[in-house]
């Protein structure tokens, strides 16, 4: 009979001595089949998808919900294992690796780490629940040579600011961190805790690339499985299903899958719940009633009709992807990734709606770095007022909105001051305008998820019915926008720079930034150039990368930064900028996992080019002497807005003793060929 060389798990060993730690501090843990005290938990662990990739059933070895001196609770899950080095698996970054190279769940590492395990249970709750903060402990070991028991344990932090991957909190060599009176010290060390900058944005980078597959992911599966809902009705959809879904603590509960009933009852159909609870939700956040009433109108549309509503084998279409949008999408609007999440929503919302190719490429959405570009490049602060006169789904104002934050947080050192600036920026402070009315529903939701700037998300055609004011609260008073950013169709008079002409006239200073096909500055916007120039300043004119917005369009790209309110003289200075390497490499691959790459310091690059616009020449250390080149204009002329450094065809004496060198080196070649050639033919 074979020796079997497979050692014997030591996992109750484990058990028998965490839990016997846990007893001997009286906490009130409670084991596997057992329920925690808390449904929404034991709710959350039963529907997550479960560490070998089914439905539910996940059963952490134990769990115990603990409170602290502040009243707050916080999930402890913990899970055992009982081999030797299977405490925990990491990926290069040092993260817990619970996603594979495709993102996709690692059941392999999960199913076998203890702390993988423990952390993939923190994640659920996440998702589910309203915790935000949860302790994930994994626990292993194994007998020594000697047979007595050696055993690690891993404590990890999993949370919404850590965007649910959890950090590690400190190297422990038992439980007694969660006895009642070392609790309260393990959790200001928990606090603590930091995500570097650097950590932050790989972090972003890897959720975005979730965020898209679960997207399209979701997508597929209505256009495939869900007869009868149109584009926009797959839109509505998404968004009522996340309004819903959002809850406010302690106001507006989150509506819950087990909520729809699928009923057949007038006024208590699921369309009908999942409405109730937008309008809370709305109410309890004070949108002006115009926009609330336009938005529950909009959606109500959708969520009331009768075959969304029908019950067939006990649920309604309804109920079914309203499920499946909370399955594959809460995790994200959960976990505090809502730039990301909603830049990534609205784009691939965006491309469900049936728009011609052209129309497509002729309104496309600004990736979110470009985005930030733009708003640094109009300075925007804490004190701009912000205005975008083709909002889109209002990437650019959320980009304005974050710097905006960001200022308010570094610049004022009172937390009360900080939390009434950044009530004024999202009320006050930002306004856009959007004509098509199902992409200013996405602007508007991406608005309200942003928490909240939609106030002054206007459905106006900003060239012809916008005279300049506010469109709720102070609707007498003129919005006092200083800065300006636009990325616009350029299917509209000029390249779209009619648009520039329009916003610029109607400010008195401040600063614009605006992305815009190359030729408006070449020929096509003449007319609206030069009016432009009678009463603003052109500082800057920069050529973007050709592929910039790959994939969707190829056409070649400027962006133009104005000073307002100062007539552009010709001895004006313009910096001319060749950005065409802004250190990105971009595919259009559908089954690559990453479509943008840093090949060569594109962050760099990117602040330096802010830097250049604002400060000149001085500021010069990536960009060489050819991409970068100061000259002027002819406010007049309007078409030699995109200038490039000049091409020195003068002969220097370098050019000379080359050219000469490689004369001699040709004569000298043509003396040996000849006279091995006449000593061949005997001459």
């Amino acid at each position: 009979m074979a020796k079997n060389n497979m050692k014997q798990s030591v996992e109750p060993n484990i058990a028998d001595l965490a839990n016997g730690w846990m007893k001997s501090y009286k906490l009130n843990y409670k084991l596997e089949q057992e329920s925690i005290g808390n449904s929404e938990i034991d709710k959350a662990l039963d529907e997550y998808f479960s560490k070998n990739g089914g439905v539910g059933g996940n059963r952490p070895d134990a769990k115990i919900l603990l409170q602290d001196k502040n009243c707050d609770y916080y999930p402890i899950l913990i899970e055992y294992k009982g081999y030797k080095d299977k405490l925990v698996k990491l990926d290069k970054e040092g993260h817990v690796a619970n996603k594979n190279s495709k993102n996709e769940p690692d059941f392999k590492n999960i199913n076998s780490y203890a702390v993988n395990g423990a952390v993939h249970y923190a994640n659920a709750i996440l998702h589910y629940t309203n915790f935000t903060d949860i302790i994930a402990i994994g626990m292993t070991g194994f007998k020594n040579d000697s047979g007595k028991l050696e055993y690690s344990i891993g404590v990890y932090y999993v949370s919404k600011s850590n965007f649910g991957v959890g950090q590690k909190v400190d190297e422990y060599t038992d439980f007694s961190f969660l006895k009642k009176e070392n609790f309260d010290a393990f959790i200001e060390k928990v606090k603590a805790l930091s995500l570097s900058d650097e950590e932050k944005e790989k972090l972003k980078e890897k959720r975005e690339q979730e965020i898209g597959a679960s997207l399209v992911k979701l997508n597929n599966d209505i256009y495939q499985n869900e007869k009868g809902l149109g584009e926009n009705d797959r839109v509505y959809l998404v968004a009522a299903s996340i309004i819903a879904t959002l809850g406010i603590p302690k106001k507006v509960s989150p509506l819950e899958k087990d909520d729809l009933k699928s009923s057949l009852e007038e006024g208590n159909r699921d369309g009908d719940i999942v409405l109730r609870k937008i309008n809370a939700f709305l109410n309890e956040k004070q949108i002006p009633k115009d926009k609330k009433d336009l938005i529950v109108r909009t959606l109500a549309n959708t969520l009331t009709t009768e075959n969304i509503n029908k019950v067939e084998n006990g649920e309604s279409q309804l109920k079914r992807v309203f499920s499946k949008i909370v399955d594959d999408l809460g995790i994200y609007y959960k976990t505090d990734l809502t730039t990301d999440f909603t830049g990534k929503l609205f784009n691939e919302m965006y491309s469900w709606l049936g728009f011609t190719q052209d129309k497509l490429n002729d309104v496309v959405l600004t990736p979110s770095y470009v985005a930030t570009l733009l708003v640094k490049l109009a300075r925007v602060n804490k004190d701009s007022f912000v205005w975008d006169f083709a909002t889109g789904s209002a990437g650019l104002l959320v980009a304005a909105m974050n710097e905006m934050l960001d200022d308010a947080k570094k610049t004022l050192k009172s937390p009360e001051e900080i939390n009434r600036k950044s009530a004024e920026i999202k009320a006050k402070q930002l306004l856009g305008l959007e004509i098509l009315s199902n992409i200013y529903m996405l602007a508007t939701l991406n608005m309200i998820l942003m928490g909240d700037g939609s106030s002054n998300i206007l459905n106006k055609d900003s060239l012809n019915d916008f005279d300049g004011k506010y469109g709720f609260g102070n609707t007498k008073d003129a919005f006092p926008a200083d800065a300006f950013v636009l990325n616009p169709p350029y299917s509209a008079k000029g390249n779209g720079m009619i648009f520039v002409e329009k916003a610029l006239s109607m400010m008195k200073k401040g600063y614009a930034a605006i992305i815009i096909q190359g030729s408006a500055g070449s020929g096509k916007a003449v007319e609206y150039n030069k009016k432009i120039l009678e009463k603003n300043t052109l500082l800057a004119s920069i050529k973007m990368p050709i592929d910039l917005f790959v994939g969707k369009s190829s056409v070649q790209t400027y962006v133009y930064v104005f000073q307002i309110g100062q007539k552009h003289q010709e001895d004006d200075t313009v910096k001319f900028i060749d950005f065409s390497n802004d250190g990105y490499t971009r595919t259009n691959r559908k089954k690559a996992s990453v479509n943008l790459r840093d090949t060569d310091n594109a962050k760099g690059r990117y602040a330096e080019l802010v830097d250049l616009v604002r400060f000149g020449k001085k500021k010069l250390n990536i960009f060489t002497e050819q991409e970068y080149y100061e000259g002027t204009i002819d406010p007049q002329k309007g078409d030699d807005w995109n200038q490039s450094a000049p091409v020195d065809t003068k002969p220097t004496l370098e050019d000379f003793k080359k050219n000469v060198a490689d004369y001699l080196a040709w004569e000298v070649s043509n003396i040996i060929k000849n006279t091995a050639e006449n000593d061949r033919l005997g001459k």
